[in-house]
């Protein structure tokens, strides 16, 4: 079995999920976990979305809050995309908001989705992105799922992946998932869990 590294984000842009909110975040081959809509996927309020909208406005208050406490600029868009409520900070200077592989970001993120649940009484799958941390480490894993399908197509035999938070496990299996000849799967605890591509049976 091989054994593949994840290629590490700079040090501003490191990556999410953990699980405190009655939200199931763990990650298997059909769950939605925390994934980002595909590039070009946004939508603001339509028809259908209203409560996820909702969320997201309550969570983008409690987000600014949180930013004039700290003393931190940014521009904060509320939206849905991908059938959750996204809330995304955009500024210069907010690299301690995300922290070592988004760490930081991930704890701001169970604060807030903790904030929509007291206003709403619903546990929520809000997805809060700082800097734009989440979409470039999307990318990054991309490039690793990719590369481990090769690996696989090419010797025939399962790449084990490096330990993954659920963000990142999920952002690797829809990328698998959408290629012919290989699968994926989860295996170990949490923080240890990881992603092992092999080939289809």
């Amino acid at each position: 079995m091989t054994e593949t590294s994840i290629p590490r984000a700079e040090q501003s842009l490191d990556e999410e999920e953990t699980a405190t909110l009655a939200v199931d975040d763990d990650d298997t081959d059909t769950d939605d976990d925390d994934t980002e809509a595909p590039a070009g996927g946004r939508e603001k309020k339509s028809a259908g979305e209203s409560d996820l909208f909702r969320q997201s406005e309550i969570a983008a208050d409690y987000v600014e809050g949180l930013l004039d406490i700290l003393d931190y600029d940014g521009d904060i868009d509320e939206l849905v995309a991908g059938g959750r409520p996204v809330v995304e900070v955009v500024g210069a200077g907010l690299q301690n908001l995300v922290g070592q592989r988004g760490a930081t970001l991930d704890a701001l993120q169970e604060l807030t989705r903790l904030a929509v649940f007291r206003q709403t009484g619903t546990p929520s799958r809000l997805l809060l992105d700082v800097g734009g941390y989440r979409t470039n480490r999307r990318k990054e894993l991309a490039a690793v799922a990719k590369n481990a399908v090769e690996k696989v197509k090419e010797y025939g035999e399962p790449v084990r992946l490096d330990a993954m938070n659920a963000f990142e496990r999920k952002c690797v299996h829809d990328v698998v998932n959408a290629m012919a000849g290989v699968a994926s799967e989860s295996e170990g605890v949490e923080p240890n869990r990881r992603i092992v591509v092999r080939p289809a049976d």
